[in-house]
């Protein structure tokens, strides 16, 4: 057993040999670690959690606290984590309510990215990711195989399908269906010039003059993006700027937002 000299473990929990627990975490006297189970540092495991063997979960995440819920009067509910899970950094996760069930689960082999919430009475099934500020309101559902992108919240009660994506920054407030694709529309474009950042950061009125033109060129005639780079081109007197401007739209992969 490897438990660094400034973790709290308190009396009653359960760590096996194989298990790693790194500076600074604690520990709850109800909680048990599957084997070979690592906590990286300055994780919190609290109430009647149980973690499956090969769980990693790294720096201040916070699993098994106490849920977001003023009915919860400190009733002894659990959280529950499959084996091989790994939970990334700042990630909270509540327990269960008796009103939902008393239980918030997670599955085997799932994925949960830094600053996600996953909130009580929540289901997750196996193989699941959660990407990056994810953020589970309680008594969700989501499947098997399921993708939840980041910064995408998601109401109380819904069920995201099992093999559905759901598009980064998408709000769900009704189910997912299953092996979908679900993303919020994006009306992203550019509105012109940053004319005046580039003015404080030192640029000539020239040079904010030479971009304003392209930047019409580019946006606001009717040309599309190839003739209005081929018009750009045939401009001797092009600055660096523009030039710059030319080689970031000719070697862009995804495309530029207009």
């Amino acid at each position: 057993m490897s438990i660094h000299p400034t973790a709290l473990v308190e009396t009653g929990a359960v760590v096996p040999k194989s298990a790693k627990i790194g500076p600074y975490c604690t520990v709850g006297a109800d909680v048990v670690l599957g084997e070979r189970c690592e906590l990286v540092s300055h994780v919190v495991l609290d109430g009647h959690t149980r973690l499956g063997a090969g769980c990693r979960v790294y720096s201040f995440a916070a699993v098994g606290v106490a849920p977001q819920d003023l009915k919860y009067a400190g009733e002894p509910t659990s959280v529950e984590i499959g084996e091989e899970t790994v939970i990334r950094e700042c990630v909270t996760v509540s327990r269960g309510t008796t009103g939902g069930g008393g239980m918030t689960r997670i599955g085997a082999h799932c994925l949960i990215m830094a600053y996600a919430h996953i909130g009580h009475d929540s289901s997750i099934g196996d193989y699941c990711i959660l990407a990056n500020g994810a953020t589970l309101a309680g008594h969700v559902t989501v499947e098997e195989w399921a993708t939840v992108g980041a910064l995408c919240p998601v109401h109380q009660y819904c069920r995201i399908g099992q093999h559905a994506y759901v598009g980064g920054g998408t709000t769900i407030t009704q189910d997912v269906l299953p092996y979908s694709l679900t993303s919020a529309k994006r009306e992203t474009r550019a509105y012109g010039l940053n004319k005046v950042g580039l003015e404080r950061r030192g640029f000539s009125r020239e040079q904010v003059r030479a971009l304003q033109h392209a930047y019409r060129l580019l946006l606001a005639s009717k040309r599309n993006t190839s003739q209005a780079l081929e018009a750009l081109r045939a401009e001797a007197d092009a600055c660096e700027e523009v030039q710059y401007l030319l080689r970031f739209v000719e070697t862009s992969e995804r495309g530029v937002l207009k």
